[in-house]
């Protein structure tokens, strides 16, 4: 049972850094998952993928509660209002995904996820990152706040989202990568990608717990709360890192970390092969 926790811990550190970092969580798993086997179901483990994100997704939920609470005694009558845009535009900008992914899902996985679409999807989304950020470098950007943040501009980020669907774009990275194509400055691009997160990975585990079903054993149980709670300490970490490393810098970085990553996991599984 030890050892089944102490891989839950190492999945969970992975998961926290890579679900908010614009480097593919799905395609960490998939290489960390080759060297440590859970002695697990195949059914298990794939309903572990999705839902360990809840650990995750909660460290969002602490880091801004303020600025996503509509009803803090706090603000104004016009913040609270500003508030509520914000969620009309995070509603909005979920659709596509949350259309196409109820639809999809299952279909993506199966066809999907594998190693050859993990690697080609890091690399060519690694050199979109660098591609993009160089032609942007002297350009002033438009959206600077959600208030510049027009519904239409919403759901067009919403739909570089379904990109996220294919194993190894990166949910962060997608929306990201879309947000800033479409005139948001880095801030605001991965803010509110941390806010579209919310309904679509609450969404997502429901999906999984359902069809999962809610009958688990004691230790099915126990790797799963570990995963989730060390996911959660490790993303409140990642998420504060990237605020402050977006403020100046751009995401060229990871984009030469995604090309690199996607070349030791083609060679990885070739070689093994």
């Amino acid at each position: 049972m030890y050892i089944e926790i102490i891989k839950a811990i190492i999945l969970g550190v992975v998961e926290g850094i890579t679900e908010w970092l614009p480097i593919s969580s799905t395609g960490h798993m998939i290489l960390v998952e080759e060297f440590i086997k859970f002695n697990a179901t195949e059914e298990f483990m794939e309903m572990f993928r999705v839902v360990i994100q809840l650990g995750a997704i909660m460290a969002v939920v602490l880091l801004y509660f303020h600025k996503l609470n509509p009803f803090s005694p706090s603000k104004s009558l016009n913040q609270k209002k500003d508030t509520m845009d914000i969620w009309y535009k995070v509603v909005v900008g979920v659709l596509p995904a949350a259309i196409l992914g109820l639809l999809l899902d299952d279909w993506f996985d199966a066809n999907f996820y594998n190693y050859q679409t993990v690697a080609v999807t890091l690399i060519l989304y690694g050199i979109l990152f660098i591609i993009i950020e160089n032609f942007n470098k002297n350009k002033q950007t438009k959206i600077k706040s959600f208030k510049d943040l027009f519904y239409a501009t919403a759901l067009g980020i919403g739909f570089f989202q379904v990109l996220s669907l294919v194993p190894g774009t990166s949910r962060s990275g997608a929306t990201i990568l879309g947000a800033i194509i479409l005139g948001t400055s880095r801030s605001i691009a991965a803010e509110y990608s941390f806010f579209l997160s919310i309904p679509v990975m609450f969404g997502a585990s429901a999906l999984k717990l359902v069809k999962f079903g809610f009958v688990f054993t004691k230790l099915e149980l126990a790797v799963l709360l570990t995963g989730m709670i060390v996911a959660f300490l490790v993303s409140v970490l990642a998420i504060r890192f990237l605020i402050r490393y977006i403020k100046n810098n751009d995401f060229k970085v990871f984009g030469w970390y995604r090309i690199i990553l996607g070349i030791l996991v083609l060679a990885y599984f070739i070689l093994m092969g």
